[in-house]
Order: structure tokens, then sequence, then C-alpha cells
């Protein structure tokens, strides 16, 4: 071998190992873990089981127990703890109502919307606003005298492959409004879905309150040959075994696993999603959760579902934003994403995307809706490398980085801490977002997106409270430091019901986590992606992994405001 190859090779086996230090730095810091037992009173050692051999742990829990653990929280934080919760309170069935019995709740298959005649009695015209009348009855036929149903509604134009979502107001006495801006020429039709009765989403939050442990989490430890695994999760009852410590020492994330009975707290090598738990509700309440029957079924419309719109009145000359429903952050129409905010929307091409990220770095951190983002990213951009220097790091759990080395772009992606229910994850690997925020840099030339809010549906809004409030104050800091930065939150969107999953994942726990999250970061420098809207405007089906035409969307808006139309 010539000294110049023998040379060269050095040269890129030093340039491969900085990345690989730069990228993982804070690896070597986590090996030592921050664990600590916290023993039982001897009285109780009986009742001490520390692997999955056994039951897994049920328990009922009050909201203290779901308080920030390991740091104070501040008056503020628990002020706006408060409105938050006061601002999602969601109207339960009347106490004293009818014993719960299928005949008695809402019934889409009885349940009607009108579409009432235009303003003008003749025509509808582009600029004005729709207004739609929901009328919910049982299944006897006889009308609803309480709100509370949870319902979803569409304007839509398969000819035009146009749509946007409607804004459902609840009259609380079993009536419904739904009211849609109309934003495109031509033919629209209306839809509306009642995703769960009132009686339903009683239940859902007796089981978000009472029930956090129906999904749960396990971790194996390991020394020689020695291993066991136990049950994991944010708050385990104590009497049922000594615990291991993990809370998080900057954050206050709090985490526990039962300890081993052989091994020590700081044997864990991984996490792993444990499973569901199963038989949580009674045989009358499994009634209320039939996938296309009661969850997620249509409303049928008692005249004519569609109108006909004219283009806009003579006194108008377009539709602004402050024309149409302030809640309407876009539309389709052919299929591309129309924002109704200040950013001309672009289509991104391949070569496009490379101009736009060239000199860039972005920086994506969350769940796997948001990990889509990085795979459309790898998938468009032939010059963008993925470089995998550990052995744990398998294909949908990352964290990954990628390279495009003659742009100079720099792509990442890195899951959020627990609760997430990614198989088999290396200890090393759990990072918390706000801790991976205040290692950046950041500046005009740095990307930042968010996405946390599917791995938290089981559990009572005050832990995602939480979390967000850790990640706000991560974000301030960061724009503080190196303004520039665009940080980008991504919403929830709504998912395919099927089965029992609602129990576990319901579209409506969704849809009380995302309006915390808009209110959590309302009034900051920062993008809010409307996944939920892009989702549910668009016509193809619900899915928790949105199909790729909303992925490009999402991607091509969230390129308009990196690379605005005066950049071309």
């Amino acid at each position: 071998m010539s000294p110049n190859v023998w040379k060269y090779g050095l040269t890129v086996l030093a340039l491969f190992g900085l990345i690989y230090l730069l990228f993982n730095i804070s690896i070597l810091e986590n090996w030592n873990c921050h664990c600590n037992t916290v023993t039982v009173p001897p009285q109780l050692q009986s009742h001490i089981h520390s692997t999955l051999s056994g039951p897994v742990p049920t328990f009922h829990t009050s909201r203290t127990f779901y308080a920030h653990q390991g740091h104070k929280v501040s008056l503020e934080e628990e002020l706006e703890e408060r409105e938050l919760l006061n601002s999602i309170a969601w109207p339960r069935p009347p106490s004293g109502s009818a014993p719960l019995a299928l005949r008695n709740t809402s019934d889409p298959v009885h349940s009607l919307f009108s579409v009432p005649p235009s303003k003008n009695k003749e025509h509808w015209y582009v600029g004005d606003q729709l207004e739609v009348s929901i009328q919910m009855y049982d299944s006897k036929g006889q009308p609803k005298g309480y709100g509370g149903d949870f319902l979803l509604a569409r304007l839509h134009s398969p000819k035009y492959r146009a749509g946007v979502a409607g804004v459902v107001l609840d009259h609380k006495n079993g009536l419904y409004s739904a009211q849609f801006p109309l934003l495109w020429e031509g033919s629209a039709q209306v839809e509306v879905i009642m995703v769960h009765s009132s009686e339903a989403v009683a239940v859902l939050q007796r089981l978000r309150e009472e029930r956090p442990d129906r999904l749960y989490y396990k971790s194996l430890y390991k020394l020689g040959l020695q291993s066991e695994t136990t049950t994991c999760n944010m708050y385990l009852p104590p009497d049922r075994g000594s615990l291991c410590d993990y809370t998080d020492p900057l954050t206050g994330e709090p985490w526990y696993c039962y300890k081993p009975k052989t091994l020590n707290c700081s044997a864990r090598i991984n996490h792993d999603n444990g499973g569901f738990v199963e038989d949580i509700i009674t045989n009358e309440e499994a009634l209320l959760f039939q996938s296309g029957i009661n969850v997620k079924a249509p409303i049928r419309a008692s005249g004519s579902d569609t109108i006909s719109v004219l283009p806009s009145r003579p006194e108008r000359n377009s539709v602004k934003p402050d024309a149409v429903n302030l809640m309407t952050s876009g539309y389709y129409y052919e299929d591309s994403w129309r924002p109704l905010g200040a950013v001309a929307m672009r289509q991104f091409s391949s070569s496009a995307i490379t101009q736009c990220l060239t000199n860039k770095e972005v920086h994506m951190y969350g769940d796997s809706t948001i990990r889509q983002w990085f795979e459309y990213l790898m998938n468009v951009l032939p010059g963008l490398k993925i470089l995998n220097f550990l052995s744990e790091m398998p294909r949908k759990k990352g964290p990954f980085m990628a390279v495009d080395s003659k742009h100079n772009t720099l792509v990442t992606f890195r899951c959020h801490g627990p609760p997430i229910s990614f198989t088999s994850m290396m200890v090393s690997q759990l990072r918390y977002i706000a801790n991976e925020l205040d290692g950046l840099s950041g500046g005009p030339k740095t990307v930042v997106a968010i996405s946390i809010w599917a791995h938290f549906t089981t559990f009572p809004v005050e832990v995602y409270i939480r979390r967000l409030q850790h990640i706000r104050k991560a974000v301030v800091r960061l724009l503080n430091r190196a303004p520039g930065t665009l940080v980008i939150i991504r919403s929830a969107n709504p998912r395919a019901l099927k089965n029992r999953i609602s129990l576990y994942h319901s579209d409506w726990f969704s849809h009380q986590l995302d309006a915390v999250l808009r209110a959590m970061f309302k009034g900051l420098d920062i993008l809010l992606v409307d996944a939920w809207q892009m989702t549910v405007a668009h016509r193809l089906p619900h899915d928790i992994h949105p199909p790729p035409a909303i992925i490009k969307n999402t991607v091509d808006l969230i390129l308009s405001y990196v690379c605005p139309s005066h950049m071309r």
C-alpha cells in the first residue's frame, strides 16, 4: 500500500471518528446511569415481584402521582396546568341519567345533519361560511338531550381533489354545528362522522385517569450470564416491589422499573414495549367501541349533502384569511395544500429541496410521525447518505444522521425519551427532547422539528403538560441564544381506530393533547404544522402514519418557510 493511500485512509477514518464523537458524545455520560433503588418497608416485602412472569401491576392513581417529580413545580406552572385542564374540559353525560345501555347512546345511523340553503336563497360564493346543523339521536330514534359526542367534519370535492376540515361546535343539548369556509369554486360535499358517542368518551375519560397502566413497558437487565426482565412505567405502585429510579436529573422527568431480584439497577441495558392490559372495561362498555358502527361511523344528511359554490362576490377581490374561520389553517385543492397564513406555498422537486437545504442543518426529535419526514428526505434526496455508526441503531428507531457532503447538508432524527413504545432500544439512546435542544448551537442555518404526542395518550394530561413545559423552556433558551433558528412543532393527527385500539390511542385522547400543545406554544416564534387539519381534510383514510401524499405536502409547507419564494 502506497504512503498516499495509507495517509488518505487515516484521514477518512479520523473524519468519521470526529462525526461519531460529536453526534454521540453524551452517550458516554449515560453509561453510569442516574438510578437509585427505592426500598419498600419490610412488611411489604412479601408483595415483591420484579419479573414479568407474574401479573402485570394494575392500579388506580390520582393526579398527585403525576406531578412533576424531582424538581419543584412553580406556582406559574401549576396555574397554567389548571387553565389548560379547564380549557379542554369535556361535557359528561348528566348524573342520574338512564343506566348505560346501547339503545340509550348516540347512534350515527339515526343521527342527521342538514345543509341550509344559501344566504341569499340562490347561491353560495367563495369566501362565504357554511354552517351545518347536526342532531344526534339514540338507537331508539329519540333525540339526545345533552352533548359530549366527539364528531369530525370536512367539506370536500372528489372532482377537484379539494378538502377543508370543519370546526365542530357542541351546543350541549344534542345539537351541534359544523362550520366550513368556502374556499374553492364548484361542487362541495359535506361529510360528518361520529368518532365516539358521549357515553364512550366518558369511559375514555375514566380510563385516562384511573388506568394509565393499560399500556406497559419492560426492561432487560443483564450481567454476565444472569438476566432478568422487569416492568417499567412512569409510575409503579411501590407496594409491589423495590423500584429502580431512572428520573432524569436535568428535567426531572420520572421513570421507574421494578428492581431485579438478583441484579443491580445499573445492569439495565434496554427499554422495550411491554404490551396492552386486557379486560379493562365491562362487556357492556365494550359495545360502545365497535369500529364502523359507533366508532368513526358516518352520519347521513337529512337532504342533499352537496352545494355549488360560485366565484367570489363582486365586492370581494380575493379570499383573505380574516374573511374565513380563523381556526382553519388551510385546505387542499388538486391534492395540494394551500395554507391560509402568510407563506406562499411552493412545490419542491428533489433538486429544489437540495438547493433549499444547502449549508443547513435539520434536526428532528420525537415519534415515528416525524420520522416520516426524515424518511421522505432520504427517499427524494440522492445525495443524502445515512451514517450508522452504532450497531444498536435499527432502521425504524434511530438515532440517525444523514449527510450530503457536496451540499453541506446535515439531517438527523432522534426519538423522544420514555414513555415511548418503540421495541428494544438501548437505554443509552433514550434522550429527552429538552436536553437535546440545550445541546444545539442553532442559528439561521438550523431547522429544528419536534413531534411528541402519540405515546402519551394512555396517561393523564398532566404528564403531557409537564413534558411540554420542559420542551418549551428549552425552545425559549434556544431562540434566545440563537435567534433565527426555525423551530417547527408538528401537531397530532387522527388515526384508524380498529378493534380495541380506541381504549389506548383514541383520536379523542389525541385531540385533547393537540389542544394542549397548541396552547402551550402559542405566542412563541415557531411554526406549527397543522397535521390534524391536513389529515382530516384529505381524501385518504386516517392513519397514525399519514400517507405519502400528506407527507409531501407537509414537507413542502416546511420548506416554503425555510426557503420562501423570494429566495428562489
